[in-house]
Order: structure tokens, then sequence, then C-alpha cells
């Protein structure tokens, strides 16, 4: 059986290699987000309890989406703050926004309850983007929970916003 598998591999990288060169793919654009105001929805896709106890956060699955302004930076930089709940305060310990694609990485603090920890995953176009956001949190008490939401923006012009994030 291994014989055949190793031979299946090998057929396979041989007929990758051609005597044909196939002409150099074109240089794509560089997509970045442009910086500006943008009006973005966040809807609610998944949520549980993780530990058990009631969720130490308002709001639950097929609630009608939520919505915001926010201010992105030019270089399509996006503050922590555009995915934060109410009241948390959040750092992006990673933070990928180029080519069309997006990933940040957040740990944020809740006051009185603990860490909360997100993820937000998607991409974008030059006046758009969709990510999911996934969310566990890390309580000293109870109320942990994991959710899961879709965020979704449009640019709707440049920032007139004073600070970063108008709810």
């Amino acid at each position: 059986m291994r014989t055949i598998i190793l031979g299946l591999a090998a057929t396979a990288l041989l007929a990758g290699c051609s005597s044909d060169t196939a002409p150099p793919p074109e240089q794509a654009e560089a997509v970045t987000l442009q910086p500006g105001e943008y009006a973005i929805t966040a809807k609610i896709d998944s949520f549980r309890s993780t530990d058990k106890t009631a969720p130490a956060t308002k709001g639950k699955a097929g609630d009608p989406p939520t919505s915001r302004r926010a201010c992105i930076a030019a270089g399509g930089t996006i503050a922590p703050d555009v995915f934060a709940d109410a009241g948390d305060k959040c750092t992006a310990s990673n933070s990928y926004v180029r080519n069309g694609r997006l990933n940040l990485q957040l740990s944020c603090s809740r006051p009185g309850h603990g860490t909360v920890m997100q993820l937000a995953d998607g991409s974008f176009t030059a006046d758009s983007f969709e990510a999911k956001l996934n969310t566990a949190t890390y309580f000293t008490g109870s109320g942990d929970y994991a959710m899961t939401r879709t965020f979704t923006g449009k640019r709707v012009g440049s920032c007139a916003l004073k600070e970063s994030l108008v709810p």
C-alpha cells in the first residue's frame, strides 16, 4: 500500500513538470482599505455559554444587526475598538490588513469581568470589508461565553468623526 501511495505522489509531482512555459501571471494591483468613515453592521451568528451560566453580555443569535460608524486610518489601519463591545479596552496583538485579506487578533479587558479574546478574519475591497469575529471570554467569575458575529463595513465618505468610533 505504501508503494502505491509513493508511486501516486511521484506521478503527481512529475505531472506538474512541463516543458511548456506559461506566461508570468499579471501583477495584481495591491488592494488597500481606503481611509475614511465606515458604516458598520454587526450580526450575531452564534452564541453559547461556555461555563453553563448566564452569559455576562447582552444579545443572542438572531437579534437584529447593530450598527455603528468608525474611521479607518490612512494605510487601512483598523483600530481595535471597531470590533470591541461597549466598555471593552482592546489592543491588537497581531494585525494583517493587506492585499484584500483582513486578520486581527485582539486582546480585550472588560472592567469587572476579565479577558475577552477576539479574532477577526475576513476580506476587503478598497471601500468595504466583511469579517467573521470569533469571541471567547475568560472571566474571573461566571458568565463566560463564545460568540461569532459577522461584521460588514462600507465607506461612506471622509472621516468627519472626532473619535475613531461612534455608536
